[in-house]
């Protein structure tokens, strides 16, 4: 793979893998792919979810199958020789998506990508990308992650695990992540942390446009309307990166502080954090983390 996306930073750009599920053309970012390799055998494990196929054996590291076919079109992968699987790393966590083929890597602006329509393919879609061979689907791979796994779902146990301060209910909260599970998981364990004045967002250009009108409305007073931004790093319209360096270029909103709470925080992508200023920067599903980073920056 291209290592030079490992270095810029802040630029409004991505490469995506595309990849072919039941002949329709769906893409992930490249910075969440460890690895493409050819499947040879999956081990089935007991138990009733059928978007799971069961595990195999990689470099001595058992990882859990997905079915991306099951779990886009309820149409179960009965043979696995022949495909590929997509070797990925979310919430601290590897995992293997199963696809039928990959099509190749493709530089894109986030700008480029649309929002999409919160009915298509069920909400696992954050974005719809417009190439000369049709619209290429981004996956919501955190929400297949999340629907899979709701028994272990890190939100919902740390909101019954977070100390409950009354004192955090004055302090108001930005929170931008394009996907609407995150966010909803997320606000209500902020809420139970009792951070309840909270504004969400689904990209960032919507959060950037937001604290723009507040810098006009209040300018070096603007911490009368937020006190804190936390975002996402993969959005489209605009990436976390580059909404959080053009806060942090702006001589009146560079003093608010922003936390980057993101799957993509990893030791070799952490420096772009830094790069465009971030105030902290916290691996998901860290939600104690995340309450004790937004308490030091806000009181």
């Amino acid at each position: 793979m291209n290592q030079s996306i490992l270095l810029d930073v802040g630029t409004g750009e991505l490469e995506v893998i595309i990849f072919l599920v039941n002949n329709n053309r769906y893409c992930i970012n490249v910075l969440k792919t460890r690895e493409i390799i050819q499947l040879t055998e999956v081990r089935p494990t007991a138990g009733s979810n059928k978007g799971i196929l069961g595990i195999t054996n990689v470099r001595d590291q058992v990882m859990t199958v997905i079915d991306l076919s099951y779990i886009l079109d309820k149409k179960v992968t009965e043979e696995v020789k022949g495909k590929k699987a997509l070797v990925c790393e979310l919430n601290r966590k590897q995992v293997m998506f199963v696809v039928d083929g990959i099509e190749g890597i493709q530089r894109v602006k986030w700008s480029d990508i649309a929002k999409p329509d919160a009915l298509l393919k069920g909400g696992l879609s954050v974005g719809n990308i417009l190439t000369d061979k049709g619209i290429l689907l981004m996956l919501d791979f955190e929400k297949i992650i999340t629907d899979i796994s709701k028994e272990e779902n890190p939100y919902e146990k740390s909101k019954g695990e977070v100390l409950l301060k009354a004192e955090r209910g004055i302090k108001k909260i930005y929170m931008v992540d394009d996907s609407r599970t995150i966010r909803t998981l997320l606000k209500d364990t902020l809420i139970a942390a009792g951070y309840k004045d909270i504004h969400t967002f689904d990209n960032g250009k919507e959060a950037l446009d937001a604290l723009m009108q507040i810098k006009e409305k209040y300018g070096k007073e603007f911490k009368k309307e937020v006190d804190l931004m936390i975002t996402d790093i993969e959005m489209p319209i605009l990436d976390g990166h580059t909404m959080t360096r053009r806060i942090k270029e702006d001589p009146i909103l560079s003093e608010l502080p922003v936390v980057i709470f993101s799957s993509l925080i990893t030791d070799d992508l952490y420096h772009k954090g830094e790069a465009v200023g971030a105030n902290c920067q916290i691996s998901k599903p860290s939600i104690h983390e995340l309450v004790t980073a937004v308490d030091s920056l806000v009181f």
